[in-house]
């Protein structure tokens, strides 16, 4: 088969991983992959005056999946103070509901803890995407210069769907034990209540997948002392994003986190990390949660088109990436390696 893959290159370091995730894409070979470039980001709206044109989004639409760098910068920002998203944006227009956010161990010397070896923490953060505390984003109130509210939105469909795809992951992970764990705050707020009755509900469709629970700030001790005993992890949209950043601090930092962004008829696949714009242009960007988003897509168009060459490319990159950054002091100076970020690239396509 023949996917056609748009192409957001965006802001700071985006352009440099997309470079990398690309070439490892071509160096496969299978299946076959054409790339339509569209602009998106701080620096489009600098030259256009929209950070998502609407050509894009259409663009996006058509794709079967897209690839998009790291978007915003931090002078470039709204007349209100908050920076360019046109990343959280193309979520919400696109209903990109689903936050895949793996994380996985490949080195010990990665992992600030101790006692841990390669593929010892192994889990998937599940982060609704478009409700939420992000549910205000356009929409918050500020009076007088005096106070600002931002409202929590939790709707039983939008947490039924995401908690769904939560033990469907699970299943299709096979761990033993299958587990979902349901992060939340129930025992203060009633939006928190709401979206733990609903958990339950779907929960009782999926008698093979074992229910576990935590409160969010229990779970940042949690997932510091005992990381190995979590599989998939479903939680709110900022709740969701807060842990995605302290989980990938686990295992080497953002450079190493990949996520895809999924909905019912498209997906976005994107490194977990930010613009990084104080090492743009330098080599120093860390390629492979750009390459490891690349796989992510491949796998998910594996399962949407029961095609075996995209998930067999996918399981190969990822292999690549384990034998190119398994090894001590091997990688990008946020690994404490000495490579640029293209001679990371390169290695993990010798590895293919």
């Amino acid at each position: 088969m023949t996917y056609e893959i748009a192409v957001l290159k965006g802001d700071g370091i985006g352009p440099e991983v997309m470079a990398e995730a690309l070439k490892v894409l071509k160096a496969l070979g299978t299946p076959t992959l054409t790339f339509a470039e569209y602009p998106c980001g701080a620096g489009c709206y600098l030259d256009r005056g929209d950070p998502l044109p609407a050509a894009t989004v259409e663009g996006c639409r058509r794709a079967d999946a897209v690839l998009l760098g790291a978007m915003g910068l931090p002078h470039v920002r709204w007349p209100d103070g908050t920076e360019m998203r046109p990343q959280v944006d193309l979520r919400f227009q696109l209903d990109l509901y689903a936050g895949v956010r793996p994380i996985y161990l490949y080195a010990a010397a990665h992992t600030p803890l101790k006692g841990l070896a390669a593929g010892d923490i192994d889990f998937v953060i599940l982060r609704e995407n478009v409700e939420g505390l992000f549910a205000s984003m356009n929409g918050g109130i500020q009076l007088r210069g005096e106070v600002a509210v931002d409202s929590m939105v939790i709707t039983r469909s939008g947490t039924e769907r995401v908690v769904r795809y939560a033990f469907e992951l699970a299943r299709q992970r096979g761990r033993t034990p299958m587990k979902v764990t349901c992060v939340d705050k129930a025992n203060v707020f009633r939006s928190m209540a709401f979206f733990r009755r609903v958990y339950d509900e779907v929960a009782a469709d999926y008698p093979d997948v074992e229910r576990d629970y935590a409160y969010i700030d229990a779970l940042s001790m949690y997932l510091v002392q005992q990381p190995a005993g979590y599989d998939v992890l479903v939680a709110e949209n900022m709740y969701g994003d807060i842990i995605s950043d302290l989980a990938a601090g686990l295992v080497g930092g953002l450079g190493l986190a990949p996520s895809g962004d999924i909905g019912e008829d498209a997906a976005v696949f994107q490194p977990s990390h930010g613009t990084a714009p104080d090492i743009a242009g330098q080599g120093k960007a860390n390629p492979v949660a750009m390459i490891l988003s690349a796989a992510l897509m491949l796998r998910w168009l594996g399962q949407q088109h029961g095609d075996s060459a995209a998930t067999s490319g996918a399981e190969r990159i990822e292999e690549a990436v384990r034998t190119a950054i398994g090894a001590q002091g091997v990688g990008t100076p946020d690994l404490g390696g000495t490579l640029s970020c293209r001679a990371l690239g390169e290695r993990i396509v010798r590895a293919l």
